[in-house]
């Protein structure tokens, strides 16, 4: 109780005892987080009570300073956009003037409860772990050299530095954003909107929803049904066909992917969508995109499952879907770089189950080449996978797989002790490839 005492004390009064100073952009602070408080940055902040129309009060450094005496003396108050530092974006957030305090000089923060709370930052690492870790980061993830790119990117990233919606509510699930969406403006002043589940199409007002829901029709997306397993159903929508629908996914599923480029030139992608049905219609859980025709043989472009249905193995089963499209276009394929957080953790553990059924189903030595001939996963993420795994070394120049039936049994036990994963049966997918049709 006396840690509680404190805390608020602490919350609510400054080093010297007086009322504690308004922060400005730019500051760095302690937010709280769970049960505890972490280092964070001002993104920017607003009045509390301001009109949401109005947006956001300020939102650089230099405009900050300046208000900065003018508030603290007015006693306005304040909420704040933070980023926890060293964490995804997705955790970024608005939080109130009581949950922030002055950053602390001690190493490791405390919680409530007086226990030292883990920090979201990285361990020393060893020599090896370090070329292993670079090793990671730099697979589908390329600097970026070019300073016309770079300059792009920086500007993407200060236009989007903000959520402009909250949550959205979609098929009976109120969802939070995790990332900016370009949806038109106007109608992201109450930063909530309503999705319809059927057609995509965005609205400000659950009653605007509930009218739309008496008069939309479709019930599936709008293209071919190309498989069906139980109550699972893909569907492919050429991009060129049905243009709105394909915009109307690409701003939803912007608010959960943070480099999402693709909002409106939707015509030169083929969209395939997972959806799960039931008497009342298909309802979409998760989808990928790809190239009619990618000069590098691409076979994904973006992928996503919907936050509701993640950790159900429809990220995986997916990834399966893209490659078996690729095994009947008799093209050797691999993801679009570079590969967000989420994804390279689904792309690992998907190119590790694969290469390990391979390998223990052939006990005679096998080349990389051999392997993407069957796979048809391209060489470099088989390389990538099998270093992971530490079944790749070098001899004389020449890269050889060091895979014992031993170490092969180690990794996929460890695969069997995880729950049971969704699997795509090919001979329930429906496809002709695009050259072909």
């Amino acid at each position: 109780t006396d840690n509680k005492k404190e805390s608020k004390q602490a919350a609510t009064k400054g080093d010297s005892g007086g009322k504690r100073r308004a922060f400005a952009v730019g500051d760095r602070a302690e937010g709280r987080c769970g049960n505890g408080f972490r280092l964070c940055e001002i993104i920017s902040r607003r009045a509390v009570g301001a009109d949401d129309a109005a947006g956001v009060a300020t939102s650089s450094p230099q405009d900050g300073k300046q208000q900065q005496g003018a508030a603290e003396t007015a006693e306005t108050k304040y909420e704040y956009y933070v980023h926890f530092v060293d964490c995804n974006r997705r955790l970024d957030r608005w939080i109130s003037y009581e949950d922030l305090r002055e950053k602390s000089r001690k190493k490791a923060s405390v919680d409530e409860s007086g226990k030292r709370e883990k920090k979201c930052v990285p361990q020393r690492r060893t020599r090896r772990g370090k070329r292993k870790h670079e090793s990671e980061d730099n697979h589908g993830h390329e600097s970026i050299a070019d300073p016309t790119l770079a300059k792009l990117e920086k500007d993407h990233e200060e236009i989007t530095k903000v959520k402009n919606v909250d949550n959205v509510y979609i098929g009976g699930y109120d969802i939070d954003a995790w990332y900016f969406s370009p949806y038109p403006e106007e109608c992201t002043k109450h930063k909530k909107l309503y999705i319809c589940e059927f057609c995509l199409k965005y609205m400000r007002k659950r009653s605007t929803l509930l009218k739309h829901a008496s008069k939309c029709h479709l019930r599936h997306p709008p293209g071919n049904e190309i498989y069906r397993q139980d109550n699972l159903s893909v569907f492919e929508v050429d991009g060129a066909k049905n243009k709105v629908y394909c915009q109307c996914l690409c701003l939803l599923s912007k608010l959960f992917l943070d480099h999402k480029t693709l909002y409106y030139d939707v015509a030169p992608f083929l969209f395939y969508i997972l959806c799960e049905s039931d008497d009342k219609g298909f309802h979409v859980v998760g989808y990928f995109s790809k190239e009619k025709s990618s000069a590098e043989n691409n076979n994904l472009a973006c992928i996503l499952t919907f936050p509701p249905f993640q950790r159900k193995g429809y990220g995986k089963f997916l990834i399966a879907l893209s490659y078996e499209l690729s095994k009947l276009e008799g093209k050797i394929g691999s993801p679009e770089k570079p590969l967000s957080d989420l994804g390279r953790l689904s792309y690992r553990s998907f190119w590790t189950r694969v290469l390990l059924g391979v390998l223990s189903e052939h006990r005679r030595p096998l080349s990389v080449k051999e392997i993407a001939s069957m796979t048809f996963i391209k060489d470099e993420d088989i390389v990538y996978t099998l270093q992971s795994l530490k079944m790749l070394r070098y001899w004389k120049g020449q890269k050889i797989i060091s895979a014992t039936p031993k170490l092969i049994e180690m990794h996929q036990k460890h695969l069997s002790n995880r729950a049971g994963r969704l699997r795509l049966n090919p001979d329930k997918l429906q496809y002709t490839p695009l050259a072909d049709r």
